[in-house]
């Protein structure tokens, strides 16, 4: 079972726990048996929020055995946070375990060194002053996560539940984590470079209308979709459609369509004996060639090896 370790201390954010509370914390083994063993942990005095008072049972020390330390937002940036906390997660950085900050929890990771060198997301009013007070830090400012190897960083408070839900993705499978999803009524996927946040109002004929259309190519990945067929679909223009989309998700329609299709063929060859070919076919890749070569690229290792992995037999 995959411990996962939370601390907590004075200037913690609750919203952010709450969000690590709710997908570690919970009883899922319906969804994937075993689930996480979840642990809170900090000095006994620690206030969430700066309202309540936190139990915790356990304390920093059993970061030192942990698999997955998550580091909750802190409301005062420009504070130092305890040395007690950033040994632990140096300790356990180098012990190999993964470390994900929530928010400005980067800034907890960058007093601790983690983030020197790599890439990092915080809250997008925050990201310029993580910049300037940690320079060593590359910070993207324009995406909702990052991950660079053992280190995640989120960026604001919604983005906390989309890298949640990328941990279990990772851990369990993307069939799971949109089953975690649908239960949590949140989107299942929201890729970690998509923007933080939309620059300009979406149109009001997009609202309803685009959740339709993503709903009409889901239904439709197997077939060879283009960019005119979905701006038919949509009764816009191509250049308009490329702007919702933008706004919307910021993606193109056809990295979009990309990354459902490859979600698509995860979830088949997750929860199917499906060959491989007519996963390609299922997933509108085409040949197994091609799904081998884009799945690859994308999730890191080939269709026949990710399945091993989550369905613990040798087909392929």
């Amino acid at each position: 079972m995959t411990l996962v370790a939370m601390p907590v201390y004075d200037g913690a954010m609750l919203f952010e726990a709450a969000i690590a509370m709710e997908i570690f914390g919970e009883d899922r083994v319906h969804l994937a048996d075993p689930w996480y063993e979840f642990a809170v942990c900090g000095p006994r005095d620690a206030r969430l929020g700066g309202l309540l008072r936190v139990d915790t049972p356990h304390g920093l020390d059993i970061i030192g055995r942990a698999d997955t330390v998550i580091v909750p937002s802190c409301d005062d940036i420009e504070a130092d946070p305890p040395g007690e906390l950033l040994d632990a997660l140096r300790d356990a950085h180098r012990r190999g375990a993964r470390i994900a900050s929530l928010c400005t929890g980067a800034f907890v990771l960058a007093a601790a060194g983690l983030l020197d060198g790599r890439e990092a997301a915080t809250h997008w009013l925050h990201a310029a002053r993580l910049a300037e007070r940690y320079p060593h830090v590359r910070v993207n400012a324009d995406v909702l996560y990052t991950h660079d190897g053992q280190i995640l960083t989120a960026a604001g408070k919604a983005a906390a539940l989309d890298l949640s839900l990328h941990l279990v993705r990772l851990d369990h499978g993307a069939a799971v984590a949109n089953a975690l999803a649908r239960v949590l009524v949140v989107p299942p996927h929201r890729a970690g470079g998509q923007a933080q946040y939309i620059a300009a109002p979406v149109p009001a004929r997009s609202g309803d209308g685009f959740t339709a259309l993503q709903d009409w190519i889901l239904d439709r990945l197997h077939e060879p979709l283009t960019v005119q067929d979905l701006a038919d679909r949509a009764g816009m223009s191509t250049r308009h459609l490329a702007r919702v989309f933008q706004q919307n998700t910021g993606l193109t329609p056809l990295r979009w369509l990309h990354v459902q299709r490859i979600r698509r063929a995860q979830e088949l060859l997750e929860t199917t004996d499906t060959p491989i070919e007519r996963i390609a076919v299922h997933a509108g890749m085409g040949t197994a060639t091609t799904l081998r070569r884009h799945f690859s690229r994308a999730v890191g290792v080939p269709p026949d090896t990710y399945r091993r992995t989550f369905r613990g037999d040798n087909d392929s």
